[in-house]
C-alpha cells in the first residue's frame, strides 16, 4: 500500500518540482521568509478532519514522505557545486540538517488539508470520504495508481511516436522548400 499514489502525477510533480528548485533556491541569498502558498479560506476543524481523513485513506503521505532528505541532498549537492573546497564538511553537515529537520514534511500534508478543505465543502469531504470507504472507493484507491502510471506510460508512448509524424511533417514543408533537414 505505501506505493499506492506513486503515479499520481499533479501531487508528484508538485513535490518533485519543490524538490527540484531546492538548487535555485540554495543559490540565492538568504531572503526573508515569504508566505509558501496563497492564503486558503479558513476552513471548519470538521472540513480539515475530513480532508486529512481522505488523504490519510489515500496515503497520500507516500508521495511526501522523502521531501525532507530529497531537499536537503539536492541543496547539498547544489552547494558542493558551489563550493567545492566543502564537499567533506557539506557531505557530513548533510545528514545533520536532516535530522533537525525530520518531520517538516508533515507540512506538505497539513497544507494539502487545507487546500482540499478549501476546495470541497464540509459536507462533500464527508461523502468523499464514505466514497472512499466504499468497496469501489476502495478500489479506486488500489487500482488507480497503475491506471494512471499506464495512462502516462501510453501518453508517453503517444508522444513519442507523433513527434515522428510531426518530424516527418516539417521535413516534408522544407522539401517543398528546396530543404532538407
Amino acid at each position: 500500500m505505501k506505493n499506492v499514489l506513486k503515479f499520481l502525477p499533479a501531487a508528484t510533480l508538485a513535490v518533485g518540482l519543490a524538490l527540484a528548485a531546492a538548487p535555485a533556491v540554495a543559490q540565492q541569498p538568504a531572503q526573508p521568509k515569504a508566505a509558501a502558498a496563497p492564503a486558503q479560506p479558513k476552513s471548519s476543524p470538521a472540513a480539515i478532519a475530513a480532508a486529512r481523513e481522505i488523504l490519510q485513506l489515500k496515503n497520500a503521505t507516500a508521495m511526501y514522505a522523502g521531501a525532507v532528505p530529497g531537499v536537503v541532498e539536492k541543496t547539498k549537492i547544489a552547494l558542493i557545486q558551489q563550493n567545492l573546497n566543502y564537499q567533506k564538511d557539506l557531505n557530513e553537515v548533510a545528514p545533520i540538517v536532516a535530522q533537525q529537520l525530520n518531520g517538516r514534511q508533515n507540512e506538505i500534508g497539513e497544507g494539502m488539508a487545507q487546500i482540499y478543505a478549501s476546495e470541497f465543502t464540509e459536507q462533500e469531504l464527508k461523502d468523499l470520504v464514505t466514497f472512499y470507504k466504499s468497496p469501489l472507493g476502495k478500489k479506486l484507491i488500489q487500482a488507480e495508481p497503475r491506471a494512471i502510471g499506464l495512462s502516462m506510460a501510453f501518453m508517453n508512448s503517444w508522444a513519442q511516436n507523433f513527434s515522428e509524424t510531426v518530424m516527418g511533417a516539417f521535413r516534408a514543408e522544407m522539401r517543398k522548400r528546396g530543404k532538407e533537414i
